[in-house]
């Protein structure tokens, strides 16, 4: 995963900007809150590869690159790496683009997780075909 923005400018999966309610009293954006965006960001390719329902198994990888701030508009950029029988992992990559005296974009986080495909009873169950 590199540090610039992606060059052939894939559409965000999901973009948001953290409020003061998800920072500590210096402004500086809790991880948790982050790590919460990043799940939600990598949910969406990996539920759409799967037909349906998802769930977070794994966090295989998880980099915090540069503080986030109140303010900051965060995109998040996923793409599936691999699918398996029932499982998909995905790469999120975040970019904080700042409004200060000039607009600054910086990635500052990256993560990998895997998901399983399940059904309504919330077991796992093979993808379809693609």
């Amino acid at each position: 995963m590199s540090d610039t923005l992606p060059s052939h400018h894939r559409p965000a999966v999901l973009r948001v900007m953290p409020m003061p309610a998800d920072a500590n009293i210096h402004g500086d954006v809790f991880g948790g809150w982050i790590m919460s965006q990043v799940d939600i960001a990598g949910s969406i390719p990996a539920a759409r590869r799967a037909g349906g329902r998802v769930a977070t198994v794994a966090v295989n990888a998880f980099t915090f690159k540069q503080p986030v701030f109140v303010g900051d508009l965060l995109s998040f950029y996923a793409e599936i790496t691999r699918s398996g029988r029932t499982s998909i992992t995905v790469d999120v990559e975040v970019y904080a683009e700042r409004q200060r005296l000039e607009t600054e974009v910086v990635k500052v986080t990256e993560a990998t997780l895997t998901y399983v495909a399940t059904d309504e009873n919330r077991h796992s169950r093979p993808l379809p075909p693609i």
